[in-house]
């Protein structure tokens, strides 16, 4: 079961260390059914990466939070309010952008997917992509109904979040929660995980610290408008 901690040591426990340590990892989830498999995603970044966990209102329909490791805090939009009492107390969405190296929504909504590419931050979640750092990565695991992910404004979404750069780690084709066959399930908590820790260990580290190279290679979807290309960072060893 998720554990959950004072609100005043929120700022404390998120302080940045330049000691040796694992990945921090800022796992986000949204109102999609898949979030069915989030504590099943944690699970997968647990062992090797320090993982704190974000769940929207109604994400919390579908999470079993006595399934989330028990090291994972779990933070709520309750949260958001009830750890700020005065000016000069910490902003969550703040620390949580401060300590995370890397953020993953998983599973990505169609509404949170709107609501962060016209820039709206109505809750926890959006509140720390609003303010994340774009120098630090970001990816996003969508999960819809196929003719959701075909809506011309899920293209014009992507397109915006990835102008941000956000990375998009695409959706599979299988049959969906509600009955229907096609494009828009969220891809499996073990490949994401794999596409994270991948990127993130095959960054180049020079002086102590970690140096993101970005490259960009195009990835394709069809789409009704016809094709959408995205760009995703590449990451290599420094030439320096």
């Amino acid at each position: 079961m998720a554990c959950s901690e004072p609100v005043s040591s929120v700022g404390e426990n998120m302080s940045v260390s330049t000691a040796p340590r694992k990945p921090r990892i800022l796992l986000a989830t949204s109102g999609s059914v898949a979030a069915v498999k989030f504590a099943n995603l944690c699970h997968c970044f647990c062992e090797w990466a320090e993982v704190r966990a974000v769940a929207t209102n109604p994400s919390l329909h579908f999470i079993d939070r006595t399934a989330i490791p028990k090291d994972v805090i779990l933070y709520t939009d309750n949260d958001e309010w009830s750890s700020w009492k005065k000016l000069g107390d910490s902003v969550l969405h703040i620390e949580l952008r401060k300590w995370a190296d890397i953020m993953v929504i998983a599973p990505l909504s169609a509404n949170t997917l709107a609501k962060i590419a016209g820039g709206l931050c109505d809750n926890l979640l959006t509140c720390i992509a609003r303010a994340w750092d774009y120098s630090k990565p970001f990816f996003v695991a969508p999960a819809m109904n196929t003719f959701m992910w075909n809506n011309p404004f899920t293209e014009k979404h992507l397109i915006s979040i990835d102008e941000l750069g956000i990375s998009l780690i695409p959706p599979v084709t299988k049959r969906l929660a509600c009955g229907d066959y096609g494009n828009g399930a969220m891809a499996e908590p073990s490949a994401i995980y794999s596409t994270v820790r991948l990127f993130y260990e095959s960054k180049a580290k020079q002086g102590g610290e970690v140096i993101l190279l970005q490259a960009e290679r195009q990835i394709e979807y069809k789409t009704r408008l016809g094709l959408l290309r995205l760009s995703l960072p590449r990451y290599g060893q420094s030439d320096k």
